[in-house]
């Protein structure tokens, strides 16, 4: 069994999600015990603007209850058109913005939509906006107009204004999916089944990577990494379980000292990678900080946190890493007010 002090530093990278729309006792005593950085938000837990107002009021409650008394990460995805989970702004998808009139003017309105509809909600993180840049009009990524275009330059600047409008209102933005799902076909859907992206390493980071380096620069406070396996970076590991793409390429290669982020845990990609344990300590020990658990199933998000905490005490895990993510997250959650 992990020890106290090691499960509690091991909370604080899990974000936990739930069914139905009202928080469980059991997330709300976690919260309560400082074991938890956030919960993600579906629309099956906001089946009306009342009664989410009302389980936002019981979770930062809850952690203003904790500890330390700091505020939860309390996300979603809005991103636009499919991809939304809430009502409200921005109601068109990304891919809109390039056809305006003026893309970069739309594209900052849409952040700043997005800020107010998250904020008002009692909300402080969204997972966008989505840097992928197409390769064929219609694929995976462009199918739904969640792209912002097939070409780096392009999407560097409509993402990056998105993110500006949207933090600029004190919501922290995520740019996705690291190091780019430009190249995926249509049915190549990670959260489905394993995606394999044999891009040549050139053309990986003049087109997918590039967004990322204008989005760092205007200051994106998350990344959240790709479940696809890049070859020319890592044959083995999709791009959130492996060390070379989160540590050599987005950390060390683009100088991101934000926080990392996986995507949902529970992806039809990871089924070779064992179970959620498994899953959470080899993202760990690839450098992502926040563990998206969003199966819906709070026992999931406890099942991350328990591997975690053995995997330090036993030192699978390095410690002084492992204090390095709890203090980003803790960063981030500090900056975004208290709860």
């Amino acid at each position: 069994m992990p020890t106290t002090a090691s499960l509690r530093l091991a909370g604080r990278r899990i974000v936990y999600s739930y069914p139905g729309d009202t928080p469980p006792p059991e997330l709300l005593d976690t919260i309560r015990a400082g074991r938890a950085a956030g919960v993600i938000l579906f629309k099956e837990n906001a089946p009306s603007p009342e009664q989410l107002g009302a389980a936002v009021v019981l979770l930062k409650a809850a952690a203003k209850e904790s500890p330390s008394g700091a505020p939860l990460l309390l996300m979603t995805d809005q991103e636009g058109g499919k991809v939304r989970r809430l009502p409200g702004a921005p109601v068109g998808p990304a891919g809109e913005a390039r056809a305006a009139a003026d893309p970069v003017g739309e594209a900052a309105r849409a952040g700043a939509g997005a800020a107010g509809t998250l904020a008002g909600a009692g909300l402080n993180v969204n997972l966008a906006p989505v840097l992928d840049v197409f390769d064929t009009p219609d694929n995976f990524i462009d199918q739904f107009g969640r792209s912002y275009g097939g070409k780096p330059d392009l999407v560097a600047e409509l993402g990056t204004a998105f993110l500006t409008a949207q933090q600029r209102s004190g919501v922290a933005a995520t740019a996705k999916h690291f190091p780019g799902l430009g190249a995926a076909a249509r049915g190549e859907n990670t959260d489905e089944r394993p995606v394999v992206l044999p891009v040549p390493l050139a053309e990986l980071r003049a087109r997918g990577e590039e967004p990322y380096r204008a989005a760092i620069a205007g200051g994106v406070r998350l990344v959240m990494a790709s479940w696809a396996v890049y070859p020319a970076l890592d044959a083995d590991r999709p791009a959130g379980l492996s060390s070379a793409v989160v540590q050599g390429e987005l950390r060390r290669r683009l100088g991101f000292r934000g926080v990392t982020v996986t995507d949902a845990l529970e992806a039809g990609a990871l089924t070779a990678f064992g179970d959620t344990g498994d899953r959470a300590v080899a993202a760990a020990g690839a450098g992502m900080d926040l563990l998206l658990c969003s199966a819906r199933d709070i026992q999931q998000g406890d099942a991350a946190a328990e591997a975690l905490a053995v995997a330090l005490d036993s030192g699978r895990l390095d410690a002084a890493e492992f204090s390095g993510a709890v203090g980003r997250v803790d960063t981030l959650r500090a900056s975004l007010g208290r709860p």
